[in-house]
């Protein structure tokens, strides 16, 4: 046995390194953060344990439930949802929980609150499961002023008002990124030690991508500016070279890749689904937080995204991110049809 080699494992970053790092550069703070995230990172190695068993536990089959979003519900999903709930409410640092598995936000019992709100998708993409693709789960996390007197309102907070946000990609590894205001970080769970380690350092997007992300399904209903983008991506006028199409399906795959590689997402609004297809709490907010920590962009047609004051939990809203130059041509687009 390398005793050598083996100890050089014992001085890795862990997330719960850094997050206590994280934690020491902010003098005032107490620790409530760090142990809520502890809390979530815990959360997601349950479900990736789950997820990583579900063909053999006979968890694929339905639950026989809808949820809110009319989604026909795994057993994984209604699992996964419990498992964060739980988790969540036994840290004792929040006092709302929004899923998007439960139609009502669930309100902490007053013994056990604390000052966050969590916004969350226990597992998105989870229509995946069954062959094998890339899924996971998203967050995003809100100080509410006042615990004892929590109300709907102070959930539909703007998604810049968000102190941290991530998603964990249970794929061919687990990797969990996380932002907490101050650049992002991706970690990679290590089965042998149970532990996520950083294994992608202060995340950059790239300034301009090849790639671009959408379901070209919906093309007959987009509008205009959508349909130029995708036509000039296809068909550059500059002598350029064309951008790959790469769409998985799965928001936190296709995040993911656009995130490490730079390129421009996007779920527009059409004539089917006007208000977009994406929910602005716990998908739209968390990953255009993530993509301006990381040096990109995220537009919704009319705004930045981070901007939106939702008036609903479960609200939509057309979402476009990504690198900065890509996005910055697509709000070109919209602003010349406002003209």
């Amino acid at each position: 046995m390398d005793h050598e080699a083996d100890a050089y494992r014992t001085d890795l970053m862990t997330i719960t390194r850094y997050v206590l790092n994280e934690q020491s550069r902010n003098p005032e703070a107490r620790g409530d953060l760090t142990i809520l995230l502890s809390h979530i990172v815990l959360g997601c190695k349950f479900v990736a344990s789950a997820v990583n068993k579900a063909g053999l536990a006979k968890l694929i089959g339905l639950a026989g439930e809808t949820n809110v979003q009319a989604k026909e519900q795994k057993k994984l999903d209604v699992l996964s949802n419990e498992v964060f709930v739980k988790a969540l409410v036994s840290s004792g640092r929040t006092c709302v929980l929004v899923s998007e598995e439960d139609e009502e936000a669930t309100f902490v019992e007053p013994a056990l609150r604390g000052k966050y709100c969590v916004c969350f998708d226990p597992l998105d993409g989870s229509s995946n499961i069954d062959c094998g693709v890339s899924i996971g789960t998203i967050f995003g996390i809100y100080m509410i002023k006042d615990k004892e007197n929590v109300t709907l309102e102070d959930v539909l907070q703007p998604g810049k008002n968000m102190v941290a946000a991530g998603y964990c990609m249970y794929g061919s590894s687990c990797t969990l990124v996380l932002s907490t205001g101050n650049g992002v970080n991706g970690f990679t769970l290590d089965p042998s030690l149970g532990e996520f380690i950083l294994t992608h350092p202060d995340i950059k997007i790239p300034n301009k991508g090849k790639i671009y992300s959408v379901n070209e399904g919906n093309a007959k209903n987009w509008d205009e500016p959508t349909a130029k983008f995708v036509e000039k991506c296809k068909f550059p006028k500059d002598g350029s070279s064309p951008k790959s199409l790469r769409y998985i399906g799965s928001m936190v795959a296709d995040v993911h890749r656009t995130l490490l590689y730079g390129g421009v997402f996007l779920y527009p609004a059409d004539k089917k689904s006007p208000n977009g297809k994406l929910r602005v709490l716990y998908e739209v907010f968390p990953m255009s937080f993530l993509m301006e920590q990381a040096g990109g962009q995220s537009f919704t047609g009319k705004q930045r995204a981070l901007d939106l004051i939702p008036t609903k939990i479960h609200e939509r809203s057309p979402i476009f991110l990504g690198s900065y130059e890509d996005v910055e041509e697509i709000k070109g687009l919209y602003a010349e049809q406002a003209k």
